[in-house]
């Protein structure tokens, strides 16, 4: 069950967040879809299954101030928190799974990279596309970077789902549509090249 807090409690006690194969120096493609999507400083933005990645970090230092990440591994929060010391205290921690997570608050921008494609069963998939849909105001934005067509078949020890652009915007609708799309082609820690899919999707 990719959605096990143990597991990931596992991946972050035995590996350090720079080894990973998501692990971003620079989260270039989040930053520039974010910043184009909600330009506004105080726009609210949720960083789904964020682990321990360097975009909160970014995000504040870019003048946001409505910062939100939320992941199921406490481990990869409490990393965070430790990470920006002082700046934290702009930034609600969320220790949930999303899946089973109840908003109680819209945002302007939802953000995943690299989780929605753990998802390999359509009833997972749904309930996903469901609390975004809560989670996100009317004319709000989701961004999900998902493994390309020709990107892996397994992550972390589980498998996953690879996705076009027009594939991963039809799982969202109807409830969002298709803004933009691009490729991305990361070069993991280990020096390894992953395709990823990203789609920009609008709240209708």
């Amino acid at each position: 069950m990719p959605w096990s807090g143990d597991h990931w409690e596992r991946i972050y006690a035995t590996r350090s967040s720079t080894e990973v194969s998501w692990y971003e120096r620079e989260p270039a493609t989040s930053l520039r879809l974010i910043e184009t999507l909600a330009p506004e400083a105080d726009a609210a933005v949720i960083d789904i299954g964020a682990g321990a990645s360097l975009l909160v970090d970014r995000l504040a230092a870019s003048g946001l101030t409505d910062i939100t990440i939320l992941d199921i591994s406490q481990r990869s929060l409490d990393e965070v928190r430790e990470r920006l010391g002082l700046r934290a205290r702009a930034v609600t921690f969320l220790h949930h799974d999303v899946l089973t997570w109840e908003p109680d608050r819209q945002y302007d921008v939802w953000h995943d990279r690299a989780v929605f494609h753990f998802l390999t069963e359509p009833s997972a998939r749904n309930r996903y596309v469901d609390v975004a849909a809560k989670a996100v105001r009317d004319g709000g934005a989701v961004i999900v970077g998902t493994f390309a067509e020709d990107g892996p078949t397994r992550c972390s020890g589980l498998p996953v789902a690879r996705y076009s652009p027009v594939q991963l915007a039809s799982v969202f609708s109807p409830s969002f549509s298709l803004v933009q799309y691009e490729r991305e082609e990361l070069v993991t820690p280990a020096g390894h090249t992953q395709p990823f899919t990203w789609v920009a999707l609008r709240r209708t």
